[in-house]
């Protein structure tokens, strides 16, 4: 069988099936794992957000849109002649990767039509779904299904920790910044499953909606998590400043304390088999004294309350320090790798 992933959280899901050989197409934001390095990148996005501030992305994204164009290049031609038998696609985000009717589009002509493997998940239990559904359509149902049963053991253990939480602190999740967008769909699920409160109409599955900052400051989060939607360490640190301008970013009790946490995009914006890392890490950061261990190097920054204090909210981002710490010399040497 010939695949062609034009979803990250789809590729990582077929090297976990055994199924990486058969891939024969990627997009350029399937980073992982490593081996797919060598497949042929056939979809490109028109938005490179590792050098583009929010502002710009959210700017330039609205000039393709309004002019009908897509934000992605699909290799139409390539597509047609490598004929392959199952394409991976989505319709959940039209920002995070080509769309369904994009695909379509582009085989309609061909004499033999693939198969177009629509995935929309928004629950965690939508996306253990979704392993199902790639393995019956690529023949690795048992895969499929061992890979499931080893992730929900994994989620079992995580809850059955936090229902010994005496108290679940106040949680706010943000994926976007300048515009401010909620992390939605399984990371708030994520959230809620990790022993974070969040505010009610925030429920597992919903929308990654646009919000205003007033909505951050009544709800007075004690934790406040910054997922950046397909941003590394480095452009968090930079949008955080944005952030620290805004009216009441002080009085928040995260901010107070020190629980703000700068965390990268990877490990929570896929819907795909790092969903249950991303799970344990966010199970550490809100009950640091029932997990331990769950939070890979390079991952996440914290906020150093009382270095904040001392700084201007243009430079905020030199108070996050590599989380959890290590020794005071490698801990502002990794820093400064992370914001180079």
């Amino acid at each position: 069988m010939q695949i062609c992933s034009l979803l990250p959280s789809g590729t990582e899901i077929l090297f976990a099936l055994g199924m990486g050989e058969q891939i024969i197409g990627v997009t350029d934001l399937c980073d992982y794992p490593p081996e797919v390095a060598d497949i042929r990148v056939v979809c490109r996005s028109r938005i490179d957000p590792s050098v583009m501030s929010s502002e710009e992305v959210e700017a330039e994204m609205s000039r393709i849109l309004s002019s009908g164009e897509s934000p992605y290049d699909l290799d139409v031609d390539w597509l047609r002649q490598a004929a392959p038998d199952l394409v991976l696609t989505q319709d959940l985000c039209y920002f995070c990767e080509v769309d369904a009717s994009t695909v379509h589009a582009a085989v309609e002509p061909m004499a033999l039509l693939p198969t177009v493997l629509n995935l929309n998940p928004r629950t965690l239990d939508e996306i253990l779904g979704s392993f199902a559904e790639i393995g019956d359509a690529c023949g690795a149902s048992d895969a499929a299904a061992g890979l499931v049963a080893g992730m929900r053991a994994r989620i079992g253990l995580v809850e059955e920790k936090v229902s010994r939480a005496d108290y679940r602190p106040a949680v706010f999740s943000l994926e976007g910044v300048n515009p401010l967008v909620i992390g939605g769909h399984w990371v708030t699920d994520l959230v809620w499953r990790a022993g974070g409160v969040l505010p009610e109409r925030f429920q597992a599955g919903c929308a990654a909606e646009r919000i205003e900052w007033s909505e951050v400051v009544s709800a007075a989060p004690e934790k406040l998590y910054i997922d950046l939607c397909s941003s590394d360490l480095a452009r968090s640190v930079r949008e955080i400043p944005w952030l620290a301008s805004q009216p009441g970013w002080d009085e928040l009790p995260a901010v107070q304390t020190g629980e703000v946490y700068l965390v990268d995009h990877s490990t929570l914006s896929r819907p795909g088999p790092r969903v249950v890392d991303g799970l344990e890490l966010l199970a550490e950061l809100t009950h640091p004294g029932l997990f331990s261990g769950h939070i890979p190097p390079n991952t996440v920054l914290k906020l150093d309350a009382e270095q904040a204090r001392s700084l201007p909210a243009d430079r905020i981002g030199e108070a996050f320090m590599p989380w959890p710490p290590i020794s005071d010399g490698a801990e502002r040497g990794e820093l400064g790798a992370v914001v180079a």
